[in-house]
């Protein structure tokens, strides 16, 4: 697998672009965030999907990276070795499985050892490519199942040891999950952090969330968890904001602040 070096003794800093949907188009976004200091973007699928080689081609004109890309577990499941050769044209070196839509969710222990599975088989096809799968999370996986698992624990079972995991600290916290003893429980497997925040929950504006360092977690005591990981590269997203550029500069100006 391909190693990020962190930059002078801090993690590169990715943006996923989700983020800026609502905001098109992308590829005039992205000077932008090199301009504030960003080091690679991750994408979701619309943003690549018609053309990654022209997505890579703008990242390269912006002198912006890609060192993972969220994907549908579906396109895992149907088409692995098209995802994997996406990731080639993208430059990327994670394929990051993040979300399993609620309607064809199951409440079984084995569904979830399944995802893993499905996981596991792309991750068989990356290998040779120097290149990992990893599980996103949302609030989801850390809801106990009726035998007391949770499904990301089953996820990762499944997945087998080569198949990693991006941690995504709000969504976390957003499901009264302990960050610290999952990042500790985890850590072998975390190779890319979502340092996403949320805000206080009496706020309803921009569905809850806010730019890192603007919300309730509390990152200073986080940061010394996150050397304890493999963790990579560290994520800014949000998934509502009102102004991307607001959100894009507070979170990456807070993140070097505080050392990351």
């Amino acid at each position: 697998m391909t190693e990020v070096v962190p930059f002078a003794g801090q993690y590169p800093v990715s943006y996923q672009l989700y983020s800026s949907r609502n905001f098109p188009p992308i590829e005039a976004q992205l000077p932008v965030l090199k301009a504030l200091g960003y080091d690679a973007v991750e994408p979701w699928p619309p943003a690549f999907e018609t053309n990654p080689s022209g997505l890579r081609a703008a990242l390269d004109r912006a002198g912006l990276r890609c060192f993972g890309f969220h994907l549908s577990l579906k396109d895992m499941d149907s088409d692995p070795q098209g995802c994997v050769d996406v990731a080639g044209k993208l430059g990327a070196h994670h394929l990051i499985a993040p979300f399993v839509a609620e309607e064809d969710r199951r409440d079984t222990p084995r569904f979830w050892l399944d995802v893993g599975r499905i996981l596991a088989r792309v991750q068989r096809i990356a290998s040779p490519r120097g290149m990992q799968v990893l599980w996103h999370n949302h609030d989801f996986e850390y809801q106990a199942l009726p035998d007391g698992s949770r499904p990301i624990d089953r996820i990762l079972e499944g997945g087998g040891p080569d198949v990693g995991y991006e941690i995504d600290i709000a969504w976390m916290t957003r499901a009264r999950a302990c960050v610290a003893t999952e990042l500790e429980r985890h850590g072998d497997r975390i190779r890319a952090i979502h340092v996403k925040d949320m805000a206080p929950g009496d706020v309803v504006a921009e569905d809850g969330w806010a730019a890192t360092g603007d919300g309730i977690v509390d990152w200073p005591s986080l940061w010394p968890l996150f050397r304890q990981t493999q963790a990579e590269y560290v994520v800014a997203e949000h998934d509502n904001p009102a102004d991307w550029r607001v959100f894009a500069e507070r979170s990456i100006r807070y993140i070097h602040s505080i050392g990351l």
